[in-house]
Order: structure tokens, then C-alpha cells, then sequence
């Protein structure tokens, strides 16, 4: 069992049972899955762009990525009903929590000027989402092998009804909130 988890079960859910007031143990709101999506816009350009993103985030996830594809046409990005447009991996289980733990401790204080994680991205039903500018912010990426510095979408899907409940739980695990 992560790290993570072990805090959830022993610290976490405890707290949260205990200042939510829940009746059982089903209502208290856990971490359901995470989801990393990266946008590669040179993609029409540069095929080879999806390959080195998709390595990437295989690297950072330690899971497969999957293409994710154009649903329909726009022509003011050039953009055509089709077209692989960039990638995404679900993390659940074992792994979400191992990403968790290393995102939190690991690669948000290496951010360049962070200040803390926005507070206000919620969306109203427990979501959280944050994007981060360069994948180089995590440890398994080697500096040297990177083509070009690209940013991903990390969004924590949680069972929380609102989003006071799971700022709570992320607050509890770590996640470094602003002021």
C-alpha cells in the first residue's frame, strides 16, 4: 500500500468523518481516479510530436497513454474531424496514488515561483483541475531527451458532493493550497 493511502485510511478519513459529521464510512469522499491530458497542437506540423509527448507522459504516469482524437473540424486551428490531436492516461488505484503523492511532494515545489495551487479551480462538484506548464517539473524526465517543453492537464476526480468537502481532502493529503 502507497504511502498515500495509508494516511487516508489511518488519518485522513477519520478527520473528515469526524468534521463532516458523516454517518458512514461510504459518505466520506475519497480519490476515484486522475486524469493527465496533453494537448499537442504541433501535432499537424510534426507527427513525431505525438510520439515524444505520448513518451513523456508514459514516463510521468507510468502508464500507456492513449491518442485522443479530434471529434469534429475547426477550421481557425486547422483542425480536422480525425485527427490526433494529443493524449491522456486514467490513473486509478495503486498508481493514482503513488502520481498523487509524488505530484504533491515532488514536483509542485519545483515549480518555478510556486506560490501554492489555486484554491478556486473546483468545479462545483468535487473536481479539482490544474494544468502545469512543463513536464520537466517531474523527477523522471530527462532534461536532455525532452524535443520541446510541453504542459499537461491533471485533474483529480474525487467522490465529494461539493467542493468544500474535497478542497478538505486534498488539504489533508498535502495538496499545497494558496492563501
Amino acid at each position: 500500500m502507497s504511502r498515500l493511502k495509508e494516511k487516508y485510511v489511518s488519518e485522513i478519513a477519520p478527520a473528515m468523518r469526524e468534521t463532516f459529521a458523516y454517518k458512514s464510512v461510504m459518505q466520506i469522499p475519497r480519490v476515484e481516479k486522475i486524469v493527465l491530458n496533453m494537448g499537442v497542437g504541433e501535432v499537424k506540423d510534426n507527427p513525431k510530436a505525438l510520439e515524444n509527448a505520448m513518451r513523456d507522459m508514459a514516463i510521468v504516469s507510468g502508464q500507456r497513454p492513449v491518442e485522443t482524437i479530434a471529434s469534429k473540424s475547426v477550421a481557425a486551428f486547422k483542425l480536422r474531424e480525425g485527427m490526433k490531436i494529443g493524449c491522456k492516461v486514467t490513473l486509478r488505484g495503486e498508481k493514482m496514488y503513488d502520481f498523487l503523492d509524488k505530484l504533491i511532494s515532488v514536483s509542485l515545489p519545483r515549480v518555478r515561483d510556486f506560490r501554492g495551487a489555486n484554491s478556486n479551480s473546483f468545479d462545483g462538484h468535487g473536481n479539482y483541475a490544474m494544468g502545469v506548464k512543463e513536464q520537466l517539473i517531474f523527477p523522471e524526465i530527462d532534461y536532455d531527451k525532452v524535443d520541446k517543453i510541453r504542459g499537461m492537464d491533471i485533474i483529480i476526480v474525487t467522490t465529494a458532493n461539493t467542493d468544500e468537502e474535497a478542497k478538505e481532502l486534498l488539504t489533508l493529503m498535502g495538496m499545497p493550497f494558496r492563501k
